[in-house]
């Protein structure tokens, strides 16, 4: 992706237009006053005020002829007043010839660091694209949904995953939460959507796919090779996670969750928690103990919606520490489909915070259609 041009150029003319417009006035009605002004009165070094303005919103090359503009300017108030070579004006001249200058290169060096920011949110966009792929609208017999929130505003993807892959009879979806934040966190998960969409098709048996996703990442944490020598700090690293198997010819599905919070399933207007019985230890944490990875059985017929979340949506809490009513929020919500479900959730959510998350949030809604003929 190609970045964006400088910041003279980025703005659209209208508008730069209408900024341009402040420092040109300024320039304009400091000359007038400081002519008309009485003689021991000396308004002239107030423009250097419109260059630096200009600085603030357009690149250098609009900046410099916003400073040349205000030197023309106070060589015409020299002229009036008394003249060119006069000492008090030279040095006023001189001086803004100056200043003009250094809010120029200023300019310059805030329209480079614009541009690798750009070049750096392509990268980001690239790496969450190819990390986190959007899961189709259809998969199968399922209708699908999904929606990424980054707690950081300038990030793309952190240490929140989902993914889906198909299999000869149903479809299987993992959505995880890496403790941890930063790049780390957006290491382990790649790993372990990596690990998913290369066994996901090949592990017949739901168990021995979780069992599998548990050795990969195991054996990641534990490397003695881990960034900057930190083994003490990736040992207590750990991945929870909710892995699905939902068959396409039977109204089930699946479930096996790794300390993950429980997915709601929306039916005819009630919400229930699908909640195992036994649930297994988060990835990363089953190399020196015996787990468990039985995956438990809850009907899912046609009509029915499965919505999947880190929790990063339960955790988030509004201004007076209050947890976001997921459940409630779901239940109150008109038209359950993937799609219009997220929507609303995205809103709403984004409404109880405040507009800004303290963590990344996650979700992914599954709803099941009826088989064609």
């Amino acid at each position: 992706m190609a970045p964006k041009h400088p910041s003279d150029r980025r703005l659209s003319r209208e508008p730069l237009h209408a900024l341009l417009a402040v420092p040109i006035a300024l320039i304009a009605i400091i000359t007038v006053a400081d002519i008309m002004a009485p003689p021991s009165v000396h308004l002239g070094p107030f423009l250097v005020a419109p260059p630096a303005i200009t600085a603030s919103f357009a690149g250098p090359r609009t900046t410099a002829c916003i400073g040349a503009l205000a030197v023309l300017a106070q060589a015409v108030i020299a002229a009036v007043r008394t003249s060119l070579v006069d000492v008090n004006h030279t040095f006023q001249i001189i001086t803004l010839i100056l200043m003009s200058a250094l809010v120029t290169s200023f300019a310059a060096r805030r329209e480079h660091r614009e541009r690798e920011l750009t070049q750096l949110r392509s990268v980001a966009t690239a790496a969450q694209e190819v990390v986190l792929k959007p899961l189709p609208g259809r998969i199968g017999p399922l209708r699908v949904a999904s929606v990424y929130l980054a707690a950081e505003t300038e990030a793309q993807i952190g240490g929140d995953l989902y993914a889906a892959a198909r299999t000869v009879q149903g479809t299987r979806i993992v959505i995880g939460d890496v403790r941890g934040k930063g790049l780390e966190a957006v290491g382990d998960a790649a790993l372990l959507l990596g690990a998913f969409r290369g066994a996901a098709h090949r592990q017949a048996d739901l168990s021995a796919l979780v069992a599998f996703l548990g050795g990969t990442v195991s054996s990641d944490l534990d490397d003695p090779a881990a960034p900057d020598g930190r083994t003490e700090e990736r040992g207590e690293a750990f991945i929870t996670a909710a892995i699905l198997d939902v068959p396409d010819d039977e109204p089930l599905l699946h479930l096996i969750s790794c300390g993950h919070p429980p997915p709601l399933l929306v039916r005819d207007g009630h919400v229930s928690l699908l909640e195992v019985r036994h649930p297994a230890l988060p990835l990363g944490l089953t190399e020196s103990v015996e787990a468990d990875f039985s995956p438990e059985a809850f009907t899912f017929d046609h009509g029915d919606v499965v919505l999947l979340y880190t929790d990063g949506v339960i955790e988030a809490r509004d201004a007076n520490g209050t947890f976001y009513p997921l459940a409630q929020r779901v239940a109150g919500m008109p038209g359950k489909n993937p799609e219009a479900l997220l929507t609303h959730l995205c809103k709403d959510l984004k409404r109880h915070v405040g507009g800004h998350l303290a963590d990344d949030a996650a979700m992914v809604a599954i709803e099941r259609m009826p088989r064609s003929p």
